[in-house]
């Protein structure tokens, strides 16, 4: 690799951390300004009904010793500076380091949410191959219409349904938790568990994402190469697994890339409604009590995830397609020319 390559390569690395870095940080000033400008008392929160019952002195006392007695600007100087090292403060309701209450939970969350996004895209992927192969067929219509209607039911109102059939009704399933009560090492207990959940998760995007990538497909059978390869004998089934498949799996990794953020709002809701103990659930519980300190780091998490998640899809597709890098430093070189 020659010092020019380099040079480029340097330059496109550097683009890509300053963009997350200030992406990062654009996203703790928004967050740290509206949760304290939000209507609410923090400190029900700390001291639950206590807090009704205290002084004026002794509310004045609290607010200075959790530190919100200042204005809103230093506060989150302060914050900051006590992030960078190491400290993200406490949580109010929890009374204990925030990064200790996360870690309890982050694991249920990926657990659901890194399965979930697999699964969605798996089945999308084979979902999509299938309907392409079969365009204009009663299967690929019927198809079609029922995924359209199924992925048009939000995730809160598919969870429910679930819940009353299989847990109210059959009694088949369980309809909260991450385990049964004294069991959270019982792998039985938290794949039951997972069921419902995990359903939701995938069929609320299965058909969103299996269209795009049916209509991907199609689009690249009409090429002039596939009449090409048809000319010189090929199969249907050699040239749509051999040739298009490869050639839409750049766009593929871009979609899931994309879609990262939205795979992430869904099984938020759904652990809402399974009340599974997740990120997610904490996320809606920090918000609701303005436990700050918890709100900030889990919007932080869940930023610096889909921003991980779109630079490693990008890098993957790179790999794919390195035409797509290959313009890519040919912009960052201009631009940083000019």
């Amino acid at each position: 690799m020659n010092l020019k390559k380099i040079k480029k390569v340097t330059v496109f690395l550097l683009k890509k951390i300053s963009i997350s870095i200030i992406a990062i940080l654009f996203l703790s000033v928004l967050v740290f300004f509206m949760s304290r400008l939000a209507p609410g008392d923090p400190l029900v929160s700390y001291y639950g009904d206590r807090a009704e019952r205290l002084s004026p002195e002794e509310k004045e006392h609290a607010l200075e010793r959790l530190g919100l007695n200042e204005a809103i600007p230093n506060q989150y100087i302060r914050w900051v500076n006590n992030a960078v090292h190491g400290d993200f403060g406490i949580s109010y309701k929890y009374k204990q380091d925030v990064l200790e209450v996360i870690e309890g939970r982050l694991i249920n969350t990926l657990i659901l949410g890194g399965i979930g996004f697999l699964l969605t895209f798996l089945f999308a992927l084979l979902l999509g191959i299938f309907c392409a192969f079969r365009e204009e067929s009663l299967l690929d219509h019927i198809i079609c219409n029922v995924g359209t209607v199924t992925s048009c039911i939000p995730e809160f109102y598919f969870s429910l349904i679930l819940i009353l059939v299989f847990s109210v009704n059959l009694k088949l399933l369980p309809s909260s938790g991450a385990y049964a009560l004294g069991q959270s090492g019982s792998i039985q207990s938290r794949l039951t568990h997972l069921v419902l959940p995990m359903i939701v998760v995938v069929l609320s995007h299965l058909w969103y994402y299996a269209y795009m990538i049916r209509n991907k497909l199609l689009e690249e059978i009409r090429q002039d190469y596939v009449l090409l390869a048809k000319s010189k004998g090929l199969s249907k089934k050699d040239i749509m697994y051999k040739h298009c498949v490869r050639n839409i799996l750049p766009a593929f990794i871009s979609i899931m890339a994309i879609s990262l953020p939205h795979i992430v709002e869904g099984t938020y809701i759904v652990e809402m409604v399974f009340s599974y103990p997740g990120i997610g659930t904490l996320s809606f519980e920090s918000a609701k009590y303005h436990d700050y300190n918890m709100l900030m780091v889990l919007c932080l998490i869940t930023g610096i995830i889909v921003i991980i998640g779109n630079n490693v899809g990008q890098a993957i597709s790179e790999k794919i397609d390195p035409r797509m890098k290959t313009s890519e430093i040919v912009e960052t070189t201009e631009v940083t020319k000019i």
